[in-house]
Parts: C-alpha cells; structure tokens; sequence
C-alpha cells in the first residue's frame, strides 16, 4: 500500500532512538500518521515542526499498519509566527485541536482548505486574529455542531442580535434575551461577518467558540479536556486584547 499527498505537520513524536511518529493533516487522506526514519535526527527535526507544510509519500505493507513517510518540505511557517507570540500559539492551537478533533484517515477536504489557508495568514497580516476565529466555527461546522447566528431564537428577528444561547448554539436579540442576558454568551458582530474587528471583540467571539468546544465538541470526542494550547493562546490573546475572560 503506499500513496502521495500533501498537509501540515500535527504532531511529532520520538520513536526509537531516531525515529519519530508524525501526523499530518493531508488533503485527500485526512489526519494520517507515519514513522519517518531519521525524524528525531538533526537533519529531519527542523523539517518535522507543527504547522510545516510537507510533501510526503506514505508506504505500508497493510493499510491497516502504522506505515512510514518519506517527507520533503514544502514551506515551513515558522518565520511568519516566530516574531509573533500569539501567533505562534495560534498555530499550537490549530495543530492541537486537528490532532485532538478529527477521525483518523477521514479526508476533511473543505476543513482543511480552511485549515491551510488560516496556517498562511498567521503571523502575516493583522486579520490572521478573526480568520482564526472562523476557523472555530468552521471547526464545530464540520463536526456537526455548526451555531445559527442568523436570527433570534426567541423572537425570529434577525435585527439586534447581542447573544448567543449556550443550549442551543442560536442567536438572541437584545429584546429576545430580556432578564436572562447574563447567562448568555456574547455574540460580537465578528462572529457573523468577516469585516475587520477590534481584538476585544475577536477575544469575546473566542469566548463563545471555546463553550460550544467544550460541550459540544469534547464530549462527543469521549469527553476529554480541550488541547492545553487552545488555552494557552485564548489566555494571551484576551490579556493583550484587555477583554474580560
């Protein structure tokens, strides 16, 4: 069994002395991991960094077998994020939460088009902040756990919309909301238009994403915890924005 593709780099971990177990996001076979030989050597582990996008040919005696990658670089992003901290975990967080969110060998052709396109932004434009935060919303979408924001759960209007139902993941107008606005979640404009936004803004949109990640997402995934790196850049990201966490 063997075959071509190309995706980013996921996850990397030693196998052996020398040797390490890489996934990698591809665009026709899905999340898809393979021991490339020489991965922990000095030669191959620049090359083997989270986010690195990579040619790679896989081969396995059994389809069902672990396999191995011969891998050639295609373009590492590490430039872009290294001179950006949140950036950089921005891109800790995508990786983390592919690894932690998709079926292995499942191809997820428009995520990871959506995927690839978010990785080349980050660290290279001011908007790469709100492509991030689409980019959770695609992430629930295909998941089947996509939000309606397009009008009032309450009222069916689709003017002043303010919140969003943490039960039901639909949008709630200032008027349908009423006494109950504190135990709903924010709904800034950035979650329903890709117009440029403020990072606070950004920062509460990221608030509502997070919720339906960790009741929605998680459970259905067995009920593990959410990717520590998906914290730790939602953390940073909301201090900087000055936004309440």
């Amino acid at each position: 069994m063997d075959w071509r593709d190309e995706g980013a780099v996921l996850t990397v971990r030693r196998h052996g002395e020398a040797n390490a177990i890489v996934e990698v996001f591809t665009a026709e076979h899905g999340r898809h991991a393979g021991v490339v030989r020489g991965g922990a050597g000095r030669r191959q582990a620049p090359v083997l960094q989270p986010g690195a996008q990579l040619a790679v040919a896989w081969r396995a005696r059994l389809d069902e077998h672990l396999g191995t990658y011969t891998v050639e670089p295609v373009k590492s992003r590490a430039a872009a994020v290294m001179g950006d901290r949140h950036a950089l975990a921005a891109l800790g967080a995508m990786t983390a939460l592919l690894s932690f969110t998709l079926p292995e060998r499942e191809p997820h052709p428009t995520l990871y088009a959506r995927s690839i396109a978010v990785l080349d932004l980050l660290g290279e434009t001011p908007l790469w902040p709100l492509a991030y935060l689409h980019w959770e919303l695609g992430l629930l979408e295909e998941m089947g756990f996509g939000l309606d924001l397009t009008a009032c759960a309450a009222t069916g209007g689709t003017e002043d919309l303010a919140y969003v139902s943490p039960k039901s993941g639909r949008a709630v107008s200032r008027a349908g909301a009423g006494a109950w606005a504190d135990r709903l979640l924010p709904l800034p404009a950035c979650l329903r238009t890709t117009t440029p936004a403020p990072a606070a803004d950004v920062a509460a949109g990221l608030r509502t994403t997070g919720h339906f990640l960790e009741t929605w997402l998680a459970p259905a995934l067995g009920d593990r915890p959410l990717p520590e790196a998906r914290r730790r850049f939602v953390d940073g990201f909301t201090r900087q924005a000055g936004a309440p966490r």
